[in-house]
């Protein structure tokens, strides 16, 4: 039972009647008492506030090329596309569809009218005007159904058949199937939903309307072999592969999709990267998957996993298969049933092994794989075996684990491309793809233009900012150095110890090094206590063990709790000490730490390395010249609280892995430059932020912003926000209105549940990197110059967004942040915030660079991600099933993060 009574009228019946009242005031009362609440008004993204004018005028050119579309009268026709066998079982899967259809559109033309298909591969499709009735059924047959992408000019029916005993043996899962396929009318969407859109009214029908153009785009390039991930396309071309290792290519191709502009209707082509299996002999992926040297040296249980459901090509009858599994025996022992001819019923049956049935019947020379399991692509219990050598993979099979680090580095560097280059192969793809030759396009009266879009950028001048001994500085290019500067507000280092876990360095002369920069820069730092070395019989211990066997040394030899400890650790990134290491610091003992892994140390990384233990200890590296006058428009004139909230999830591979939701708060008003972290676990690939308001009695809220607020309040000299500033990463435009109605909502709640007459304005920005918008400057070889802010022509013709490359894009083609201004109550003029957003790019006290978004986007990311070490450890210990967490209805219950002991919470320990 509800012990607080809903928020009906329910409880009325338990409650004895009212007394008697005078007959004139019931009327009243029930009006009063009678009607619900009004519905909640759900917020919407504002509109455009007009366009700001501050900066130097730059002419550039952006990859949106403008469409032009002559039929606004038609009407996009949606049918439901139902596919089945000949025995009414639904066709599953992915690979047939488009080939039924095919197949349809050309045996049924007449019946269709004539009229051309917007398929999406699965179970919708769209004609411009009406086919002949609402509901159309249709018989084909279909010779084999196997992958469109076929490798390179073999035809996909496959050559060579195979004999007769060995085309029973395989029992061919697709030979001549008929399919059975029903069209049924769905829905209208008028075309003129486009045109609407572009004059700033946005219809329900618009977002389906454009989904009916990208669709066709897709159906393009599916017609040329190309593999398609959302939005993008790639085609079999081994000129755009790149090994990254592992048995992993980079493959290259392009993105496109339609978007409405301030100038109208645009198609958006950039350059797009996948990481694709190389295809080949499966021998050879596995070898250079697993790094071994040969064969014999492949660890099979692993392999069976990375080989489920990808797709080989057997020889000699160059047929195509779906890989179920490994046998569980070697070649040489593996036997299955072949039917042989004679015998009394005409057929008899022999138990034979894999390896005699294809070298002594089928006379197939076998070099290597006779002692190695075979490939299964049969069924559970019918399973149809290969040796491994007759089995190649095909191309264009995707490959969706995560990226070691090495892989990751080496995609990005074969990845890049200058700002012409890419311009150049930008303009290739336009001519490629040829789309003057789609005749839905054609049918839709759609025209693109093959010239990139001028438009016009304005460059903001960079923030002053301010080094100790009252030094100023103009950044130039988006940079500046600490050479002769002090650093505005050092710390003083005085307890502190070092941790060598094994690296190999002149760690005395590290540290004396450290002690003479540090002095340079206006940090004083004392002696260490200690240098504590790891002892050798401990190095090969697990990391947890290693931690603790470190941290008993380090109890039994100091006096007292250090202020601070440098940790070494072995030289290599990634090290598996790191997130044991920072959650015994942070979350057992509240000491704040620095791990480095020196390779090559010099000043230049010393001075890295200190502004980030100078802004963990409470200190600031440089300030804003407007922070320190305080000038910044509005923001220094009332209280103003700037929050930057993230959400990291598992990578692509681990769909188990807790989400976890970062959200950092700026402290100290009136500065704009001093940040804490709260960070949260949540169920897996969730994008809200479930934990901002969670209340758990009357008087309790233990959610995330009631922890920002009350260290705001207490470190801005007992004031609360007038204003709040939220900046919000991560999430697509499909979301904006979960993140104004339902976020939002539960930061207002924590408000009024620590003060129900406290209303602080509110202004919300998304910022987005995951787009496909680049600019460039014609006729130069550079990128946009940092401070450049792109607010017209391409932006949304109604909503209020801009473009902003607050950085200095030194490799490759910069990737300007997107920013989406959803709610401002607090009312900044245009110019005043996108000169809010360019300063907080300056504030980020690890780098002497503007960064490409702004701060406190950054700590939300770094908070979650080093946090997200402590899990990734607590995983592999037996712990993680033990924690309470938080379940949702049916759900896996969520491991909770360990808290940080209160030492450490209000630093910048994520620096």
């Amino acid at each position: 039972m509800d012990l607080f009574g809903s928020n009906g009228n329910d409880h009325e019946d338990s409650l004895p009647p009212p007394p008697p009242v005078p007959p004139d005031v019931v009327p009243a009362k029930a009006e009063e008492e009678l009607p619900p609440e009004p519905p909640k008004k759900t917020r919407v993204p504002i509109a455009r506030r007009g366009l700001a004018s501050k900066g130097q005028k730059l002419s550039l050119l952006t990859n949106h090329f403008k469409v032009n579309v002559n039929n606004t009268e038609g009407e996009f026709y949606q049918y439901s596309v139902a596919l089945s066998y000949e025995d009414g079982r639904p066709v599953e899967g992915k690979g047939a569809g488009r080939k039924v259809i095919d197949k349809v559109k050309e045996t049924y033309d007449s019946e269709l009218n004539g009229k051309d298909f917007a398929y999406d591969g699965e179970k919708t499709l769209f004609t411009v005007g009406s086919l002949a009735r609402n509901k159309l059924e249709f018989t084909v047959v279909l010779e084999d159904v196997t992958s469109n992408r076929n490798n390179g000019n073999c035809s996909p029916e496959g050559h060579g058949s195979p004999n007769e005993g060995d085309r029973k043996r395989v029992r061919r899962p697709y030979r001549a199937k008929t399919f059975k396929v029903e069209i049924s009318f769905a829905a209208k969407i008028p075309m003129k939903a486009i045109s609407n859109a572009l004059r700033g009214e946005e219809t329900e029908n618009y977002q389906e309307a454009i989904r009916v153009l990208d669709i066709i785009l897709r159906q393009h390039a599916a017609k040329q072999g190309c593999l398609l991930v959302r939005q993008s396309y790639f085609h079999n071309d081994p000129k755009n592969f790149a090994d990254v290792g592992g048995g992993v290519l980079g493959c290259r191709g392009f993105h496109s999709s339609f978007r409405t502009t301030q100038s109208g209707l645009s198609l958006n082509i950039d350059v797009s990267t996948t990481m694709i299996i190389t295809p080949g002999p499966v021998v050879d992926f596995l070898i250079a998957n697993q790094n071994v040297r040969d064969p014999y040296s492949l660890d099979w249980a692993k392999a069976k996993r990375t080989l489920k459901n990808l797709r080989i090509r057997t020889s000699p009858s160059n047929q195509e298969f779906k890989i179920t599994g490994l046998s569980e025996l070697p070649c040489k022992e593996q036997t299955f049933t072949l039917k042989t001819r004679g015998g009394a019923d005409g057929e008899d049956t022999t138990e034979v092994t894999v390896y005699d049935y294809f070298v002594k019947q089928r006379n197939i020379e076998l070099r290597y794989s006779g002692d190695l399991p075979c490939i299964n692509v049969g069924k559970p219990k019918r399973p149809t075996y290969f040796p491994l050598e007759l089995c190649d993979l095909v191309s264009l099979q995707r490959y969706t684990k995560a990226l070691s680090t090495l892989q990751r580095a080496s995609l990005v560097e074969k990845s890049r491309q200058k700002p012409q280059e890419r311009m150049r192969v930008l303009n290739d793809a336009l001519k490629t793809s040829n789309y003057a030759s789609e005749p839905m396009l054609r049918s839709c009266g759609i025209q693109i233009n093959n010239s990139f879009t001028p438009v016009e950028g304005r460059v903001l001048q960079a923030p002053r900012l301010k080094f100790g001994n009252g030094e100023d500085f103009n950044p130039r290019n988006g940079r500046w150095n600490f050479n002769n500067k002090k650093i505005v507000q050092p710390t003083k280092i005085e307890r502190w110890a070092v941790v060598n876990f094994s690296a190999r360095c002149d760690v005395n002369g590290l540290i004396r090094d450290l002690i003479k920069c540090g002095g340079m820069k206006g940090i004083i730092i004392d002696q260490p206590f200690d240098v504590f070395e790891e002892q050798n019989s401990n190095r090969r211990a697990p990391p947890l063990v290693r931690v603790e066997k470190m941290f008993e040394l380090i109890q039994s030899r100091l006096p007292g709790a250090p202020q601070f400890l440098l940790c070494l650790l072995p030289e290599r990134k990634n090290s598996d000490l790191y997130g044991p290491w920072k959650k015994k610091n942070l979350a057992d003992f509240g000491i704040v730490t620095q791990c480095i892994a020196p390779t090559r140390v010099n000043d230049q990384y010393l001075t890295n390395v200190l502004l980030k233990i100078n802004a963990k200890l409470g200190g600031l590296n440089s300030l804003l010249g407007v922070e320190h006058s305080p000038s910044i428009p509005i923001v220094s004139k009332a209280p103003t609280l700037i929050l930057g909230m993230d959400v990291s999830h598992g990578s692509p591979g681990q769909s188990d892995i807790p989400s976890i939701a970062a959200v950092v708060s700026s402290r100290q008003w009136p500065l704009i430059s001093k940040y804490r972290a709260c960070v949260r676990t949540q169920s897996p690939k969730v994008e809200m932020i479930d934990n901002l308001f969670k209340k758990v009695s009357d008087k309790d809220d233990e959610g995330i912003i009631r922890e920002l607020l009350i260290d705001f309040y207490s470190s801005s000299g007992k004031r609360k926000p007038d204003n709040i500033i939220i900046f919000r990463d991560g999430v697509s435009e499909s979301q904006f209105n979960q993140v104004l109605n339902k976020e939002l909502d539960q930061i207002i709640q924590a408000c009024k549940f620590l003060d129900e007459n406290w209303d602080p304005k509110f202004l919300v920005m998304v910022a987005q990197k995951n787009h496909h918008t680049k600019f460039f400057q014609p006729g130069s070889p550079d990128n946009v110059p940092p401070g450049t802010v792109i607010d017209n022509k391409i932006c949304h013709p109604r909503n209020y967004d801009f473009y902003m490359c607050a950085h200095a894009g030194m490799i490759g083609t910069t990737r300007p942040t997107h920013y989406h201004v959803l709610l401002d109550e607090i009312g900044f003029s245009p110019d005043d915030l996108q000169e809010l957003v360019h300063s907080l790019s300056y504030v980020y006290q690890r780098s002497t660079t503007a960064i490409s978004v702004v701060a406190p986007i950054c700590y939300a990311h770094l908070a979650a991600t080093q946090m997200g070490q402590f899990m990734k450890f607590e995983d592999k210990s037996e712990t993680s099933s033990s924690h309470g967490g938080l379940t949702a209805a049916g759900a896996v219950p969520v491991p909770q993060l360990p808290k940080l002991q209160d030492s450490v919470c209000n630093s910048m320990f994520f620096c």
